[in-house]
C-alpha cells in the first residue's frame, strides 16, 4: 500500500474515533502513532522482524513533537491572553463593561442583547478565549435579560453567540495557532481580526434589532437613563480599553518605526496591568489563585489538543497527503472562488463533530497549501496596495475566514462548546434551548463570511498599514 493510501485510511479511522466520542487530542494522537508505525514498517516491506524497528522510530518520532513544536514562543501567548480575561472577570471588570453597554445602546430593541454582544466584543479584546467569555455573560448578562422579562432561549443563544467573538478579536488563541500552523506573523493576523470581529459585532447587533422589531415580546427595550448615567460608566470601563491599547502598540507602532515589543510581551504586560488594576479593586487571594486554576486548566486543554494533533500532522508529512491533496484541488475544473466556497462549508459540515481548534489544527496542514496553490485565482484585488497577490496577503485574508467559521462550530449542533459552557452556568436553561436561541445568529455568520469574501480589503486594511 502506497503513503498516501496508508494516509486516507488513517485519517477516515482518525475521523470515526471522533465522530464516536473520543476527544480530539486522544484521537489524533492515536491515529498518527498508528500512521507512523504502518508507514515505517511499509518501507521494509512488512518484513515481522521489522516491526520492532518501525515501532521504536515512530515513537521516537511522536516524541519529538510535544517539546519541538509547543516550546515555540508564539504558544506563550495563549496563557497570558486566557489570564488576562479571567483577572479582568475576577476584580469586576466585565460588570462595568456590561453596564456600559446597557445604558448607552440598552435603548434599541433587544437593547439588552445588543449591550451583551458588544460586551463580549469588549471583553474578547482582553481575554481571547471563546469558552471563558461565554462562561463570564452568562453569569453577568442572562439574569439581567431574565429579569426584564427576555425570552429565556434568546439570551443564552445571545450569550454564546456573543462569546464566539472571542475567537475572532484579538487577542485570539485560535489566530495564534493558525499563524504557528502556517508560518505566518502573529502579529499581522491579531491585527487583521479587529476590523472583521467588529464587523461580525455589528451584524449580530443589527440582527438582534431586526428579531426584536419582527417578535416584540423577545427583548424588550431599557429606557430611563439619563447622559448623566451614561457617562459615569465610563471610568470603570476604561481599564479594559487601556489594555487593549497596550496590546495594539507592542504589536504596531502607532507612531511609526519598528514596534515596541513583540506580541509575547504585549500579552505579558498585559496580564500585569490587569493585575494591578484588580488589586486596586480589592482583588482577594482566593479570587487569584481561581484566575489562575481557570487559565491552567484551559491552556492545558489547547496544549493537549495541539500535542496529540501534531504527531497526526507529522504523520501527514510523511504520506504526503496535504501535496496530493493540492495537486487535486488545482486540477479542478471549477472557479478557485466555487472551490474556496466548498472548503468554508466543509469546515461548517466538520464543525459538527470537532471542536474549533481541533478542526483547525487537524485541517490547516492539508487544506492551506491547496488554498496557497489557488492564490492566483482567488481575486483580492481590492487589497493590493496592502499585499498585492502575494501569499501573505492571501494567507491572512484566509485565516481570518476560516478563523470565523471555526467561530460558527461552537455554537453548532451537536458539540457546540459554547452553549455546553451556557448550559452548564446556567441549570435553568437546558443545552438544547441554548442551540435554538443561537440558531439565527449562522444567518449573521453566513452574511459575516460573504462580506469578507467580497470586500477583502476589511481584513487586510490594518495590517497593511504595517508594510
Amino acid at each position: 500500500m502506497e503513503p498516501i493510501d496508508i494516509g486516507l485510511v488513517v485519517s477516515a479511522f482518525m475521523l470515526v474515533m471522533v465522530i464516536v466520542g473520543m476527544r480530539v487530542a486522544f484521537a489524533a494522537a492515536l491515529a498518527g502513532l498508528i500512521g507512523l508505525i504502518w508507514i515505517f514498517w511499509a518501507k521494509k516491506g512488512y518484513d515481522p522482524s521489522a516491526f520492532t524497528w518501525a515501532l521504536t522510530v515512530a515513537v521516537k518520532t511522536a516524541g519529538q513533537v510535544p517539546h519541538s513544536k509547543v516550546s515555540s514562543q508564539a504558544l506563550s501567548l495563549i496563557p497570558t491572553f486566557i489570564l488576562i480575561g479571567y483577572l479582568a472577570y475576577y476584580a469586576g471588570m466585565t460588570k462595568a463593561l456590561f453596564e456600559a453597554a446597557k445604558r448607552w445602546v440598552g435603548w434599541l430593541p433587544g437593547g439588552l442583547g445588543v449591550a451583551t454582544v458588544f460586551a463580549t466584543a469588549g471583553f474578547a479584546a482582553v481575554s481571547g478565549a471563546s469558552v471563558a467569555t461565554s462562561a463570564v455573560f452568562a453569569r453577568i448578562a442572562i439574569p439581567e435579560m431574565l429579569k426584564l422579562g427576555y425570552d429565556r432561549r434568546f439570551a443564552a443563544g445571545v450569550v454564546a453567540a456573543g462569546g464566539t467573538l472571542a475567537s475572532l478579536i484579538p487577542p485570539s488563541a485560535i489566530l495564534v495557532i493558525y499563524a504557528i500552523i502556517v508560518e505566518q506573523d502573529v502579529g499581522m493576523l491579531l491585527l487583521a481580526g479587529f476590523v472583521p470581529g467588529a464587523v461580525s459585532a455589528l451584524i449580530y447587533g443589527g440582527l438582534i434589532v431586526l428579531m426584536a422589531l419582527v417578535y416584540k415580546k423577545l427583548g424588550p427595550p431599557v429606557s430611563g437613563f439619563t447622559w448623566g448615567e451614561r457617562f459615569r460608566t465610563l471610568p470603570p470601563a476604561l481599564p479594559i480599553v487601556l489594555v487593549v491599547v497596550i496590546i495594539i502598540c507592542f504589536i504596531y507602532n502607532p507612531f511609526g518605526g519598528d514596534a515596541w515589543g513583540t506580541p509575547t510581551e504585549g500579552g505579558a504586560l498585559g496580564a500585569f496591568v490587569v493585575f494591578c488594576m484588580a488589586l486596586l479593586k480589592g482583588m482577594r487571594w482566593k479570587q487569584f489563585r481561581d484566575s489562575l486554576l481557570e487559565t491552567a486548566k484551559l491552556a492545558v486543554m489547547i496544549f493537549t489538543i495541539i500535542w496529540g494533533v501534531l504527531i497526526y500532522v507529522r504523520f501527514l508529512g510523511f504520506a504526503d497527503l496535504p501535496g496530493a491533496f493540492s495537486d487535486w484541488i488545482t486540477s479542478l475544473d471549477q472557479s478557485p472562488m466555487l472551490t474556496l466556497v466548498l472548503i468554508l462549508l466543509a469546515y461548517a459540515v466538520l464543525g459538527m463533530f470537532m471542536d474549533a481548534i481541533g478542526m483547525l489544527l487537524l485541517t490547516l496542514p492539508v487544506v492551506y497549501p491547496a488554498v496557497m496553490a489557488l492564490n492566483g485565482g482567488i481575486d483580492v484585488s481590492a487589497a493590493d496596495s496592502a499585499f498585492g497577490m502575494s501569499g501573505t496577503g492571501c494567507a491572512i485574508w484566509f485565516g481570518i475566514l476560516v478563523v470565523k467559521m471555526a467561530e460558527l462550530c461552537l455554537i453548532t449542533p451537536p458539540i457546540g462548546l459554547n452553549c455546553f459552557v451556557v448550559a452548564g452556568v446556567r441549570p435553568d436553561i437546558s443545552v438544547q434551548d441554548v442551540f435554538r436561541g443561537a440558531t439565527p445568529f449562522f444567518i449573521a455568520d453566513a452574511i459575516t463570511i460573504a462580506t469578507l469574501i467580497a470586500f477583502p480589503a476589511i481584513v487586510l486594511w490594518l495590517p497593511g498599514l504595517t508594510r
